[in-house]
């Protein structure tokens, strides 16, 4: 029975080390786990990012999101070059530990183009609009 199985009816204050539920985490095969930010006093979705395993054991143990670049090929410490960064303030697991919340703090625009989110498109059934205007290029540089 994966650790996954046994925490569907744990009672409520079960723990599991930290190591064997990295262990048990389903990586791809990129060894990577989707990671969704969300403004932790709004509840407000501001992005979608990749962690391995490297990003995520960094950003318990800091307590600011760290991510994994899939186009640079290199841990991502969100804000290092925009100062737009993100203080953890919880992390949680999905039923099936295939996906990451984290319930962030974000200081400045989370998204690359300096946007407070990543999701700025609604799409409908007529097709796409943009919600909010970009802001000027002082402020985007690349989260």
């Amino acid at each position: 029975m994966s650790l996954w199985q046994q925490l569907e009816y744990a009672a409520a204050g079960t723990q599991r080390p930290l190591l064997e539920v990295l262990d048990a985490l389903p990586w791809n095969d990129a060894g990577l786990i989707a990671a969704i930010a969300q403004q932790h006093d709004s509840g407000a979705v501001l992005m979608l990012a990749w962690m391995n395993r490297a990003a995520l054991e960094e950003t318990l143990t800091s307590g600011w999101a760290c991510y994994w670049s899939r186009s640079r090929q290199q841990l991502w410490r969100k804000g290092a070059t925009s100062g737009h960064r993100q203080r953890l303030i919880s992390a949680h697991l999905d039923c099936d530990g295939d996906a990451l919340l984290l319930r962030v703090a974000q200081h400045g625009g989370a998204c690359h183009t300096g946007r407070a989110s990543c999701f700025y498109h609604t799409l409908d059934q007529h097709g796409l609009t943009v919600n909010c205007a970009a802001p000027s290029h002082e402020g985007s540089a690349n989260g």
